[in-house]
Protein backbone atom coordinates (compact mmCIF):
# COMPACT_ATOMS: atom_id res chain seq x y z
CA UNK A 1 0.00 0.00 0.00
CA UNK A 2 1.49 3.29 -1.10
CA UNK A 3 1.68 6.16 1.35
CA UNK A 4 -0.35 9.27 0.54
CA UNK A 5 1.62 12.09 -1.05
CA UNK A 6 1.95 14.93 1.43
CA UNK A 7 1.55 18.51 0.34
CA UNK A 8 4.36 20.99 1.20
CA UNK A 9 2.26 22.51 3.99
CA UNK A 10 1.69 19.05 5.52
CA UNK A 11 5.41 18.26 5.33
CA UNK A 12 6.11 21.55 7.10
CA UNK A 13 3.74 20.89 10.04
CA UNK A 14 6.01 18.45 11.98
CA UNK A 15 8.78 21.05 11.81
CA UNK A 16 6.58 24.07 12.42
CA UNK A 17 7.35 24.59 16.13
CA UNK A 18 11.06 24.12 15.56
CA UNK A 19 11.05 26.61 12.68
CA UNK A 20 9.08 29.17 14.69
CA UNK A 21 11.35 28.86 17.71
CA UNK A 22 14.43 28.92 15.49
CA UNK A 23 13.25 32.09 13.74
CA UNK A 24 12.87 34.01 17.00
CA UNK A 25 16.17 32.69 18.35
CA UNK A 26 18.00 33.74 15.19
CA UNK A 27 16.30 37.14 15.08
CA UNK A 28 16.91 37.94 18.76
CA UNK A 29 20.42 36.45 18.60
CA UNK A 30 21.39 38.53 15.56
CA UNK A 31 20.00 41.63 17.25
CA UNK A 32 21.99 40.78 20.40
CA UNK A 33 25.27 40.44 18.50
CA UNK A 34 24.72 43.54 16.38
CA UNK A 35 23.70 45.75 19.30
CA UNK A 36 26.56 44.48 21.46
CA UNK A 37 29.11 45.38 18.79
CA UNK A 38 27.72 48.86 18.10
CA UNK A 39 27.36 49.62 21.82
CA UNK A 40 30.95 48.52 22.47
CA UNK A 41 32.20 50.74 19.62
CA UNK A 42 30.37 53.74 21.09
CA UNK A 43 31.72 52.99 24.59
CA UNK A 44 35.31 52.77 23.41
CA UNK A 45 35.07 56.14 21.70
CA UNK A 46 34.83 57.73 25.15
CA UNK A 47 36.63 55.01 27.11
CA UNK A 48 39.16 52.89 25.17
CA UNK A 49 39.48 50.58 28.20
CA UNK A 50 35.76 49.67 28.24
CA UNK A 51 35.30 45.94 28.81
CA UNK A 52 33.47 43.73 26.32
CA UNK A 53 31.31 41.92 28.88
CA UNK A 54 29.34 45.01 29.87
CA UNK A 55 27.52 45.71 26.56
CA UNK A 56 27.06 41.96 26.16
CA UNK A 57 25.31 41.80 29.55
CA UNK A 58 23.15 44.81 28.71
CA UNK A 59 22.00 43.36 25.40
CA UNK A 60 21.76 39.74 26.59
CA UNK A 61 19.52 40.70 29.51
CA UNK A 62 17.19 42.52 27.12
CA UNK A 63 17.26 39.66 24.60
CA UNK A 64 16.44 37.06 27.25
CA UNK A 65 13.42 39.06 28.41
CA UNK A 66 12.15 39.36 24.83
CA UNK A 67 12.45 35.59 24.40
CA UNK A 68 10.24 35.21 27.48
CA UNK A 69 7.76 37.88 26.35
CA UNK A 70 7.30 36.77 22.73
CA UNK A 71 5.30 33.62 23.68
CA UNK A 72 3.03 35.88 25.77
CA UNK A 73 2.42 38.10 22.73
CA UNK A 74 1.76 35.02 20.60
CA UNK A 75 -0.94 33.87 23.03
CA UNK A 76 -2.38 37.39 23.31
CA UNK A 77 -2.64 37.85 19.54
CA UNK A 78 -4.20 34.41 19.19
CA UNK A 79 -6.86 35.46 21.70
CA UNK A 80 -7.26 38.93 20.16
CA UNK A 81 -6.28 38.67 16.47
CA UNK A 82 -5.41 41.78 14.52
CA UNK A 83 -7.57 42.30 11.42
CA UNK A 84 -8.65 45.21 9.26
CA UNK A 85 -12.04 45.33 11.00
CA UNK A 86 -10.51 45.23 14.50
CA UNK A 87 -7.69 47.76 14.11
CA UNK A 88 -9.56 50.51 15.99
CA UNK A 89 -10.06 48.29 19.03
CA UNK A 90 -6.50 47.12 18.70
CA UNK A 91 -5.20 50.71 18.56
CA UNK A 92 -6.92 51.47 21.86
CA UNK A 93 -5.57 48.32 23.49
CA UNK A 94 -2.05 48.69 22.11
CA UNK A 95 -0.94 51.48 24.47
CA UNK A 96 -1.72 49.62 27.73
CA UNK A 97 -0.39 46.40 26.19
CA UNK A 98 2.91 48.01 25.19
CA UNK A 99 3.20 49.72 28.59
CA UNK A 100 2.72 46.41 30.40
CA UNK A 101 5.26 44.67 28.16
CA UNK A 102 7.75 47.52 28.68
CA UNK A 103 7.42 47.40 32.47
CA UNK A 104 8.01 43.64 32.55
CA UNK A 105 10.85 43.91 30.04
CA UNK A 106 12.67 46.68 31.91
CA UNK A 107 12.13 45.19 35.38
CA UNK A 108 13.42 41.82 34.21
CA UNK A 109 16.48 43.08 32.36
CA UNK A 110 17.49 45.42 35.20
CA UNK A 111 17.25 42.51 37.64
CA UNK A 112 19.40 40.34 35.38
CA UNK A 113 21.98 43.12 35.02
CA UNK A 114 22.17 43.63 38.77
CA UNK A 115 22.81 39.91 39.25
CA UNK A 116 25.45 39.84 36.49
CA UNK A 117 27.28 42.85 37.91
CA UNK A 118 27.28 41.30 41.37
CA UNK A 119 28.98 38.23 39.92
CA UNK A 120 31.66 40.58 38.62
CA UNK A 121 31.79 42.27 42.05
CA UNK A 122 30.47 45.52 40.63
CA UNK A 123 27.33 47.59 41.08
CA UNK A 124 24.87 48.27 38.27
CA UNK A 125 23.07 51.62 38.12
CA UNK A 126 20.08 51.94 35.82
CA UNK A 127 19.81 55.72 36.21
CA UNK A 128 16.81 57.95 37.00
CA UNK A 129 13.81 55.64 36.55
CA UNK A 130 11.32 58.14 35.01
CA UNK A 131 13.80 59.25 32.34
CA UNK A 132 15.22 55.80 31.61
CA UNK A 133 11.81 54.15 31.61
CA UNK A 134 10.52 56.71 29.10
CA UNK A 135 13.59 56.06 26.93
CA UNK A 136 13.09 52.29 27.10
CA UNK A 137 9.38 52.64 26.29
CA UNK A 138 10.16 54.54 23.09
CA UNK A 139 12.25 51.55 22.01
CA UNK A 140 9.91 48.88 23.33
CA UNK A 141 6.77 50.27 21.70
CA UNK A 142 8.44 49.84 18.30
CA UNK A 143 9.63 46.35 19.24
CA UNK A 144 6.15 45.26 20.35
CA UNK A 145 4.60 46.61 17.14
CA UNK A 146 7.23 44.84 15.02
CA UNK A 147 6.78 41.53 16.85
CA UNK A 148 2.98 41.65 16.50
CA UNK A 149 3.21 42.47 12.80
CA UNK A 150 5.63 39.57 12.29
CA UNK A 151 3.31 37.19 14.15
CA UNK A 152 0.20 38.26 12.22
CA UNK A 153 2.07 38.32 8.91
CA UNK A 154 3.31 34.77 9.49
CA UNK A 155 -0.22 33.60 10.33
CA UNK A 156 -1.54 35.28 7.19
CA UNK A 157 1.02 33.44 5.05
CA UNK A 158 0.22 30.14 6.77
CA UNK A 159 -3.49 30.57 6.04
CA UNK A 160 -2.75 31.31 2.40
CA UNK A 161 -0.41 28.32 2.15
CA UNK A 162 -2.81 26.00 3.93
CA UNK A 163 -5.87 27.29 2.09
CA UNK A 164 -8.39 29.76 3.54
CA UNK A 165 -12.12 29.21 3.12
CA UNK A 166 -14.69 31.91 2.45
CA UNK A 167 -18.43 32.03 1.91
CA UNK A 168 -19.99 32.22 -1.51
CA UNK A 169 -21.37 35.69 -2.17
CA UNK A 170 -24.26 36.84 -4.28
CA UNK A 171 -23.30 37.48 -7.93
CA UNK A 172 -23.25 41.00 -9.30
CA UNK A 173 -25.90 40.07 -11.85
CA UNK A 174 -28.66 37.47 -11.70
CA UNK A 175 -29.81 35.20 -8.87
CA UNK A 176 -27.30 33.11 -6.89
CA UNK A 177 -26.71 29.56 -8.08
CA UNK A 178 -27.46 28.21 -4.57
CA UNK A 179 -28.86 29.67 -1.34
CA UNK A 180 -26.35 32.10 0.16
CA UNK A 181 -27.92 31.78 3.62
CA UNK A 182 -27.24 28.01 3.63
CA UNK A 183 -24.55 27.32 1.05
CA UNK A 184 -23.78 23.84 -0.14
CA UNK A 185 -20.22 24.80 -1.04
CA UNK A 186 -17.42 27.04 0.19
CA UNK A 187 -14.64 28.73 -1.73
CA UNK A 188 -11.08 27.89 -0.71
CA UNK A 189 -8.21 30.12 -1.84
CA UNK A 190 -4.86 28.37 -1.76
CA UNK A 191 -1.70 30.01 -3.09
CA UNK A 192 -3.72 32.31 -5.35
CA UNK A 193 -5.98 29.57 -6.76
CA UNK A 194 -9.67 29.11 -5.89
CA UNK A 195 -11.53 25.82 -5.63
CA UNK A 196 -14.77 24.65 -4.04
CA UNK A 197 -15.40 22.29 -1.14
CA UNK A 198 -18.82 20.84 -0.43
CA UNK A 199 -20.44 21.52 2.92
CA UNK A 200 -21.27 17.79 3.09
CA UNK A 201 -17.52 17.00 3.03
CA UNK A 202 -16.91 18.88 6.30
CA UNK A 203 -16.13 16.32 9.00
CA UNK A 204 -15.91 18.67 11.98
CA UNK A 205 -15.15 22.29 12.79
CA UNK A 206 -13.27 23.97 15.63
CA UNK A 207 -13.44 27.57 16.83
CA UNK A 208 -10.04 29.29 16.78
CA UNK A 209 -10.20 32.96 17.73
CA UNK A 210 -11.95 34.86 14.95
CA UNK A 211 -11.76 31.80 12.71
CA UNK A 212 -13.40 28.41 12.41
CA UNK A 213 -11.10 25.62 11.24
CA UNK A 214 -12.96 23.31 8.84
CA UNK A 215 -11.75 19.72 8.71
CA UNK A 216 -12.24 18.38 5.18
CA UNK A 217 -10.74 15.04 4.08
CA UNK A 218 -7.78 15.37 6.39
CA UNK A 219 -7.12 19.06 5.63
CA UNK A 220 -7.86 22.12 7.76
CA UNK A 221 -9.23 25.28 6.17
CA UNK A 222 -9.76 28.40 8.33
CA UNK A 223 -12.98 30.33 7.71
CA UNK A 224 -13.39 33.86 9.02
CA UNK A 225 -16.48 33.41 11.22
CA UNK A 226 -17.66 32.60 14.70
CA UNK A 227 -18.68 29.01 15.36
CA UNK A 228 -22.28 30.05 16.09
CA UNK A 229 -22.58 31.97 12.80
CA UNK A 230 -21.03 29.09 10.88
CA UNK A 231 -23.33 26.56 12.53
CA UNK A 232 -26.35 28.56 11.31
CA UNK A 233 -25.15 28.03 7.71
CA UNK A 234 -25.09 24.24 7.98
CA UNK A 235 -27.83 21.66 7.59
CA UNK A 236 -28.98 20.94 11.18
CA UNK A 237 -29.91 17.41 10.15
CA UNK A 238 -26.27 16.59 9.40
CA UNK A 239 -24.31 18.62 11.93
CA UNK A 240 -24.41 18.78 15.71
CA UNK A 241 -22.78 21.14 18.21
CA UNK A 242 -20.90 19.06 20.78
CA UNK A 243 -18.83 21.66 22.61
CA UNK A 244 -18.51 25.43 22.81
CA UNK A 245 -15.55 25.10 20.42
CA UNK A 246 -16.57 22.10 18.29
CA UNK A 247 -19.30 20.83 16.01
CA UNK A 248 -19.30 17.55 14.11
CA UNK A 249 -20.95 15.86 11.13
CA UNK A 250 -23.14 13.08 12.51
CA UNK A 251 -22.20 10.73 9.64
CA UNK A 252 -18.58 10.70 10.77
CA UNK A 253 -19.22 9.64 14.37
CA UNK A 254 -18.12 6.12 15.29
CA UNK A 255 -18.84 6.05 19.04
CA UNK A 256 -19.36 8.10 22.16
CA UNK A 257 -17.27 7.48 25.26
CA UNK A 258 -18.88 8.78 28.48
CA UNK A 259 -16.56 10.21 31.15
CA UNK A 260 -16.94 10.26 34.91
CA UNK A 261 -17.17 14.06 34.83
CA UNK A 262 -20.40 13.92 32.82
CA UNK A 263 -18.63 15.00 29.65
CA UNK A 264 -17.76 12.59 26.85
CA UNK A 265 -15.34 11.89 24.04
CA UNK A 266 -16.61 11.64 20.48
CA UNK A 267 -14.68 9.09 18.41
CA UNK A 268 -14.81 9.62 14.66
CA UNK A 269 -14.42 7.00 11.96
CA UNK A 270 -10.93 8.24 11.03
CA UNK A 271 -9.70 7.85 14.62
CA UNK A 272 -10.02 11.51 15.59
CA UNK A 273 -11.24 12.19 19.15
CA UNK A 274 -13.21 15.35 19.97
CA UNK A 275 -14.50 16.63 23.34
CA UNK A 276 -18.22 16.63 24.06
CA UNK A 277 -19.64 18.80 26.85
CA UNK A 278 -22.25 17.37 29.20
CA UNK A 279 -24.82 19.91 27.97
CA UNK A 280 -24.65 18.40 24.46
CA UNK A 281 -24.12 14.75 25.39
CA UNK A 282 -27.75 13.65 25.71
CA UNK A 283 -28.86 15.48 22.57
CA UNK A 284 -25.99 13.91 20.64
CA UNK A 285 -26.97 10.43 21.81
CA UNK A 286 -30.57 10.96 20.75
CA UNK A 287 -29.74 12.46 17.37
CA UNK A 288 -27.02 9.95 16.47
CA UNK A 289 -28.81 6.93 17.91
CA UNK A 290 -29.50 5.25 14.56
CA UNK A 291 -26.70 2.76 15.01
CA UNK A 292 -24.00 5.42 14.82
CA UNK A 293 -23.50 5.35 18.58
CA UNK A 294 -24.24 2.02 20.21
CA UNK A 295 -26.11 2.00 23.49
CA UNK A 296 -23.46 -0.21 25.01
CA UNK A 297 -20.66 2.19 24.10
CA UNK A 298 -22.61 5.23 25.16
CA UNK A 299 -23.42 3.74 28.53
Amino acid sequence: MTSPVLMPYERYLPWRRWCEAGFWLLLIGANLVGNSITTLIELRRSDPAAEVWQPVVWEASSALMWLLLIPVLVVYTRRFPLHWDTWRRWALAFVPLSLAVCLVHVAGMVTLRILAYRLMEMEYTFGPWPRELAYEYLKDVRSVATIILLIEGYRFLLRRWQGEASLLTEPDEGPPVEPVERPGRFVVRKLGRDFLIAADDIEWAQAAGNYVNLRVRGHDYPLRSTLASFEALLDPKRFQRIHRSYLVALDHIASLEPLDTGDARVHLRDGTTLPCSRRYRQELRERAGLGVISAATAG
